[in-house]
């Protein structure tokens, strides 16, 4: 009995060794003393007994012991050899009472290697079992910048109050962000019941994931795919089902899970795509369309609700063949009933105006393939709906530029809301528009939604010469500064000039693309965010008679070189706080100008960390992402 499975594990261990050195690989187990030789080391600690994932004991302690094992940990030794006759021993045992002693190991970085124990873990391995007790000790790693080991720490803290060796991300903040999803406060330990649901679920998870893929995933990890489910489905909905339906989940939101797999995974479509109208897409065209536009607040409190409603009121006017409807006040405690009241109401496409609504959207669309729903997100990445946002940094390095040329006295303070994904080129375009015109304005940056801050207070110490305020007019405000305006304490203040979004422009254009039948020119395997400026009419600078003729005149140079791509804002010579960060005739990738996480060196402030904004502000950070935090 033994025998035969020693020559059966053999045989893998030697296929194995082969296939390694094939592809230039070490054939035989990691060493962690040959990995520790390298590294700096910070301390360890010990867990105690623990049940040990065996997908995850990577290799053995000690260099002397690799030579024995294939790096699957199949044997490669002969038959006869001592080595042999004792794993024989143990396979043997392993199937007559089992294997009970436990083995010592070392965990380092989120991997096992075996202290004492190598051939226990062998036959496991070879029978197929899920885990081995073990006594472990874990080294930790001097912390650093490296991406790895922030990871790590991030696992350490998690693993403290939730005790789970096999959730493992690939992506930083996700442990944060899975701790919510189960519905547990940051930092709430987790009682036994509720280690065991979790790791039921997540075992029919990954068992239905790796069934329907065909193998492992390779480049995120299973946690990645898990808590990206639970961007669609909830936590208490999907340990309440069977696994059949769990299964059956799993297989409607594929695309979803797949999308993680894809190394590029956005399609950034800067510009309108130039789609060829044949007479078979006018047959895959519609002749009537049911659009619903959903808004988090009303037109008249809120600026952006309000510019997405004159969106609306422009395609409605626009297109004969197009009714629209619209709900306001919507959050995400009744958006996926708004979702299913538009859909039975015949909606073809929607429109979600806020990423909060982005998790609702997918969930409907994967529901409902027939309807089109967009969401207006920035850092989201979802195969079953589209993205769309604009390039507001277009306008604000223009409004830079004016109020440098209107800084007398080289001060300007620049207010902002929330630190999100993008924002920060919003603040670094309009500080080098600034520094363009004039090389000595300092811009004062300040956080509306800073706890404890009076943001009023601080721009009157600063008394700049102009103010770059709320972006757009508020209906239900009144009279209001918005924009960028003049600022002189204790008297009347003049508005300059201001950014305006046409998203009117924009849903014309994508709602064009449904009446002629190109909408399916864009379909991709990637996402699809269109992420479209001043080119495509969807950004615009509105100014004020208040303006000098010159400062006019270079308002509209700008817009005009911007607008055909003559001249390019993230280009030459860029220097941030701490130094150059660009040095090309070139201009930035999209990519590298939404994920700034950096601010230039004319700007006074700093970006800041989410535990010192207000709580209201935090759900808008959790959904939108941080700067420099790629994809949600």
């Amino acid at each position: 009995m033994g025998a035969d499975d020693y020559r059966r594990a053999l045989k893998e261990g030697k296929k194995e060794y082969q296939y390694r050195l094939q592809i230039g690989q070490t054939p035989t187990l990691k060493s962690l003393d040959s990995i520790l030789s390298h590294t700096e080391i910070l301390g360890q600690e010990s867990l105690g007994l623990v049940q040990i994932p065996m997908d995850q004991i990577a290799g053995t302690k000690y260099e002397g012991r690799c030579m024995s094992f294939a790096a699957n940990f199949m044997p490669i030794m002969d038959e006869e050899s001592e080595f042999g006759t004792k794993w024989s021993l143990l396979a043997t045992a392993h199937q007559v009472e089992g294997i009970h002693d436990s083995i010592v190991a070392v965990e380092y970085l989120n991997e096992f290697y075996v202290v004492e124990g190598n051939k226990r873990v062998s036959v496991m391995k070879y029978f197929g079992a899920a885990e081995i007790s073990g006594t472990v000790t874990r080294i930790l790693p001097q912390k650093s910048d490296d991406k790895r080991i922030k990871i790590y720490y991030e696992f350490v803290d998690f693993y403290r109050y939730a005790g789970l060796h096999n959730v493992v991300f690939s992506k930083e903040g996700q442990y944060v962000k899975l701790q919510a999803a189960v519905g547990k406060k940051p930092g709430e330990v987790w009682d036994t019941e509720d280690k065991k649901v979790f790791q039921s679920v997540f075992y029919q998870f990954s068992t239905a994931v790796v069934r329907q893929n065909g193998g492992q995933l390779k480049h995120v990890t299973m946690a990645d795919a898990f808590l990206a489910f639970l961007g669609i489905y909830d936590y208490d909905e999907i340990k309440a089902i069977s696994g059949d339906a769990l299964n059956e989940l799993i297989v409607k939101s594929w695309k979803e899970i797949a999308l993680l797999e894809q190394v590029d995974d956005v399609e950034l479509k800067m510009d309108p795509t130039d789609a060829t109208v044949t007479m078979f897409t006018k047959l895959l065209g519609k002749k009537t369309l049911k659009a619903a536009f959903v808004y988090v607040k009303t037109p008249a409190s809120s600026s952006w609700t309000y510019n997405h409603e004159l969106g609306r009121w422009h395609v409605d006017n626009r297109f004969d063949g197009l009714e629209t409807i619209s709900y306001e006040n919507v959050d995400e405690t009744n958006i996926s009933s708004v979702l299913e009241d538009a859909i039975k109401k015949g909606c073809d496409v929607i429109f979600t105006t806020s990423p909060i609504f982005a998790e609702a959207s997918v969930k409907a669309a994967i529901a409902h393939p027939e309807v089109k729903i967009l969401n207006c997100s920035l850092n989201s990445s979802h195969q079953y709906i589209r993205h769309y946002y604009a390039r507001l940094h277009e306008a604000k390095f223009i409004l830079g530029a004016v109020a440098g040329a209107m800084a007398h006295n080289d001060r300007i303070s620049y207010v902002a809301d929330y630190p999100l994904f993008g924002v920060i080129a919003h603040i670094n375009a309009f500080a080098y528009g600034a520094k363009m015109v004039n090389p000595r304005a300092k811009v004062y940056l300040e956080w509306s939604t800073l706890k404890g801050v009076d943001v009023n207070k601080n721009i009157a110490k600063v008394n700049p010469a102009c103010v770059s305020g709320v972006d757009m007019y508020i209906p239900e405000r009144g009279k209001q500064h918005f924009g960028l305006f003049t600022y002189d304490y204790g008297k009347e203040s003049k508005n300059l000039a201001m950014p305006v979004y046409n998203w009117g422009h924009f849903y014309e254009q994508l709602i064009s693309t449904i009446f002629d039948g190109t909408w399916k020119q864009d379909e991709t395997y990637k996402s699809v965010n269109y992420w479209w400026g001043m080119s495509a009419n969807v950004i615009d600078v509105f100014y004020s008679n208040n303006l000098p003729e010159g400062t006019i005149r270079l308002l509209g140079l700008l817009k005009e070189t911007i607008k055909s791509g003559q001249f390019k804002l993230f280009s030459g010579q860029l220097y941030s706080q701490t130094g150059l960060v660009h040095n090309s005739k070139e201009e930035m990738e999209p990519w590298e100008v939404l994920s700034m996480d950096w601010l230039a060196d004319n700007v006074v402030g700093e970006i800041p960390k989410v535990e010192k904004l207000t709580d209201w502000a935090r759900p808008v950070i959790e959904k939108q992402g941080l700067p420099g935090k790629k994809g949600i």
